[in-house]
C-alpha cells in the first residue's frame, strides 16, 4: 500500500511504530548532514527527518516543492515540538523513500499566505485547492451539506432529482440555453431553479421534497454571484407560512450547532418588508447593530409632541433639505469626536459613483451636550438639538444626514449605515443574527413597460386576505402616474425571506395551487392566455388534478457557507468557480466550437468572437 497513515493522523501514542506516509512536499529544510521535509496531504502535515545516509541519496535525487513522495520510517518524539500542528509532537525518522512523481516549480506558494493573485490562483485552481485555507472552506461546505441532509432526512424529506434540460420560460434572470441536435432549431434551457418541478412533485403526493441542486442564471456577476450556484431547495404540502418558518428555523439552527457548535437559542426576529425598507434602507437588514434610519421628512414625535412633516428641517433656507424629496439620518454612537478630516472622508465616500450622493451633512452631539454641525448657519442650536433627539441621538453621537430623491437616498443611507457598522467593528464575523422578512409586495410596477412584474416569481400566492382583491380587480393601469393607487400595488405576497447578518440566505413562499388564481397571476404579468398555456400549460393542467396547498423555500447554499466561513465571496467556497466575467480561466471556458459542431446543431453565426464569418 502507498500509506499506512495520513499526514494528519500520527500522535505521541504512535511513537515507535513503523509507518508509511505519502503526500506532497511542502518545504525542504537542510541543516548540515540532515534534512527536514514537511509532507502534506488533505489531512495535515507531518515532519520527516532524513539522516546522514539518506541525505546523501537526497543529494543525488533532490526534492522540490510539490513533489509526490512516499516515505517509510519510524515515529519518533520531536526534540523541538510544534504546537501549531496536530502532529507537532512527533516526526518520522525516514528509513527509505520513493519519489512517486516530480513537480514543476509551482507558479505561487502553496500555503495560507500565498503570493499568488486571484487570476493566477484561478488559472491553477487545482494547485490553489491544495492550500489549507481553501481546504478548510470546502470542509465547511461539506459539513453544511451533511448537516442539512441529516436534518431534512430526520424530518421525512425525500431527496428527489429534477431535470437540468428543461423548457425556457424567461421571467426573471436570463436563461442559459442549450441547442438540441436531435431537434434542429430548438433549445433546452438550464433551470434557474427547480420551481415548477417541485410544485409538480407536491401534486404527485411527495409532500416533503428537497434537493441540494445546481441552478443557472445568465446575469451580471459580483462577489456573491456565480452563473452556476447551489441551492438547498425544499417544498412541503399541507402547510401554512408558520409551518415553513418553524421547519427551516430549525434547519438553520441545526446547521449552526453541527458546523459551528453554536446553540442558537434566541427567538428569530420578524420584520415586515415595509419596516425593513424604512428603518434599514433595504430588505435584508443587518440587525447585529442599531443605527436605524429616520426619515426627517415624515411626521414623528419629540417630547410627546407630534411634529408635522418636515417641520424640523424645512424652511430654514437650506435648499439641499428644503427641496429634497427626502432627508434621512442615522445616529452613529460614540463618534461626536470625529475630526474635520474624518467627516470630509465620509463626504467623499458618499460621493463615490457607486453611492451617488452630492454631499453629507453632520451634527455632532458632543459629550458636554453642545452641538456642532456643518449647517450651523442655517439651523440654531435648539433646532439642531431637536433634530438630533428626534433621530435618537445621545450625547457623544454623530448624526449623519443625506438628502435627495427618495430611492437613491434610501439606498445610499443603507450603504452608509453598513459602512459605519463595519468601521466601528459592529459587524462581527463570529456573531450571527437571523431575521425573517415578511409581507413583501406581490407586485412591482415596471414603469418602462407600464405593467406589473412579480417581486418574487409568478407562482407566489397573495396573502389569504388579498386573494379576492386580486381576483376582483383588473390589472390594467389606466394612468401610469397613479399606479400607487391601484389595488394591485397594495397586495401582499405570502412570502418570506430569511436574512443572516445582512444577507438573504433563503427565500420562499406559499404557492398558488388553483388554476384560476394562477391564470389571474399570469394575466396580471401581461401574459395572454395563449402565452400562459405555451409556457406553463403543464402546470395549469396539473392543478386540475387535485393540487394540495403547498409552499417552500430555497437557501443559497454557497452564500450560507461563505457567511459561516467569515467570507464576503462565495467563490472561496466553490471548488471550481468562475471569475467575475463568468469565465473559467483554468479551462478557458466558454470557448468557440468548430464548424462541424455548428452544422450538427443547425446553428449559423453571423460573426463569431474573432470576427470570422461562418457559413
Amino acid at each position: 500500500m502507498y500509506r499506512t497513515h495520513t499526514c494528519g493522523e500520527l500522535r505521541a501514542a504512535h511513537i515507535g511504530q513503523n509507518v508509511t506516509l505519502a503526500g506532497w512536499v511542502q518545504t525542504v529544510r537542510k541543516f548540515g548532514s540532515i534534512t527536514f521535509i514537511d509532507l502534506r496531504d488533505r489531512y495535515g502535515i507531518t515532519q520527516l527527518l532524513f539522516g546522514e545516509e539518506l541525505n546523501k541519496e537526497l543529494a543525488e535525487n533532490p526534492l522540490g516543492r510539490e513533489f509526490v513522495l512516499q516515505a517509510k520510517g519510524k515515529v519518533n518524539e520531536r526534540t523541538s515540538k510544534n504546537p501549531q500542528l496536530a502532529t507537532g509532537d512527533i516526526e518520522i525518522l525516514v528509513q527509505s523513500f520513493t519519489i512517486l512523481n516530480k513537480a514543476a516549480t509551482p507558479p505561487f506558494t502553496i500555503q495560507d499566505d500565498t503570493d499568488g493573485g486571484d487570476d493566477l490562483r484561478m488559472k491553477y485552481r487545482y494547485l490553489d485547492l491544495r492550500r489549507q485555507a481553501v481546504k478548510k472552506n470546502l470542509e465547511l461546505r461539506y459539513a453544511v451539506n451533511r448537516a442539512a441532509r441529516n436534518y431534512l432526512h430526520e424530518n421525512n424529506f425525500m431527496d428527489l432529482e429534477t431535470p437540468f434540460l428543461i423548457k425556457s420560460t424567461p421571467e426573471g434572470a436570463r436563461d442559459f440555453v442549450v441547442p438540441s441536435r436531435m431537434n434542429p432549431g430548438q433549445f433546452y434551457a438550464l433551470p434557474q431553479s427547480p420551481q415548477t418541478f417541485k410544485q409538480l412533485l407536491m401534486v404527485s403526493g411527495y409532500d416533503r421534497y428537497y434537493q441540494i441542486v445546481k441552478c443557472f442564471r445568465d446575469e451580471d456577476l459580483r462577489a456573491d454571484r456565480q452563473p452556476e450556484f447551489t441551492q438547498i431547495d425544499c417544498e412541503m404540502s399541507f402547510v401554512e407560512q408558520e409551518d415553513i418558518l418553524a421547519m427551516f428555523e430549525g434547519m438553520v439552527k441545526y446547521i449552526f450547532k453541527a458546523v459551528k457548535n453554536i446553540d442558537y437559542t434566541a427567538t428569530v426576529e420578524r420584520m415586515t418588508w415595509e419596516n425593513a425598507m424604512w428603518q434599514f434602507g433595504n430588505d435584508k437588514p443587518d440587525i447585529r447593530f442599531g443605527m436605524k434610519i429616520l426619515n426627517l421628512k415624515s411626521a414623528f414625535t419629540v417630547g410627546g409632541k407630534l411634529l408635522a412633516t418636515g417641520e424640523l428641517i424645512n424652511g430654514a433656507g437650506f435648499g439641499v433639505f428644503d427641496n429634497a424629496e427626502t432627508v434621512l439620518a442615522i445616529s452613529v454612537p460614540g463618534c461626536s469626536e470625529y475630526t474635520r478630516k474624518q467627516t470630509d472622508e465620509l463626504t467623499d465616500w458618499v460621493k463615490r459613483p457607486q453611492i451617488g450622493m452630492q454631499g453629507l451633512v453632520y451634527i455632532k452631539y458632543n459629550a458636554d451636550g453642545s452641538l456642532k454641525s456643518s449647517v450651523d448657519k442655517f439651523y440654531p442650536e435648539d433646532k439642531l438639538r431637536a433634530i438630533a433627539e428626534a433621530a435618537g441621538a445621545q450625547k457623544g453621537d454623530l448624526l449623519l444626514l443625506l438628502a435627495g430623491r427618495e430611492e437613491r437616498t434610501r439606498k445610499a443611507m443603507s450603504e452608509l449605515r453598513l459602512e459605519m457598522g463595519k468601521r466601528l467593528g459592529l459587524r462581527k464575523e463570529d456573531e450571527f443574527k437571523l431575521l425573517w422578512v415578511l409581507d413583501f409586495p406581490l407586485f412591482e410596477y415596471a414603469e418602462d413597460e407600464n405593467r406589473w412584474v412579480a417581486r418574487h416569481h409568478p407562482f407566489t400566492s397573495p396573502k389569504p386576505s388579498d386573494i379576492n382583491v386580486m381576483i376582483d380587480n383588473s390589472p390594467v393601469i389606466e394612468n401610469a402616474e397613479k399606479y400607487l393607487e391601484h389595488p394591485y400595488n397594495h397586495i401582499k405576497a405570502n412570502a418570506y425571506d430569511m436574512v443572516l447578518n445582512g444577507n438573504e440566505i433563503g427565500g420562499g413562499s406559499i404557492r398558488i395551487y388553483q388554476r384560476e388564481l394562477q391564470e389571474k397571476m399570469f394575466a396580471a404579468l401581461g401574459m395572454s392566455p395563449e402565452e400562459a398555456l405555451h409556457k406553463f400549460g403543464f402546470l395549469l393542467g396539473a392543478f386540475e388534478y387535485g393540487a394540495p396547498p403547498h409552499g417552500g423555500i430555497a437557501f443559497g447554499f454557497d452564500r450560507l457557507c461563505a457567511i459561516l466561513g467569515g467570507s464576503e465571496s462565495i467563490r472561496d467556497f466553490i471548488a471550481f468557480p468562475k471569475n467575475n466575467s463568468g469565465r473559467d480561466v483554468m479551462l478557458d471556458a466558454p470557448s468557440t466550437i468548430d464548424d462541424k459542431q455548428l452544422v450538427e446543431l443547425s446553428i449559423r453565426l453571423s460573426v463569431d468572437n474573432v470576427g470570422r464569418e461562418n457559413a
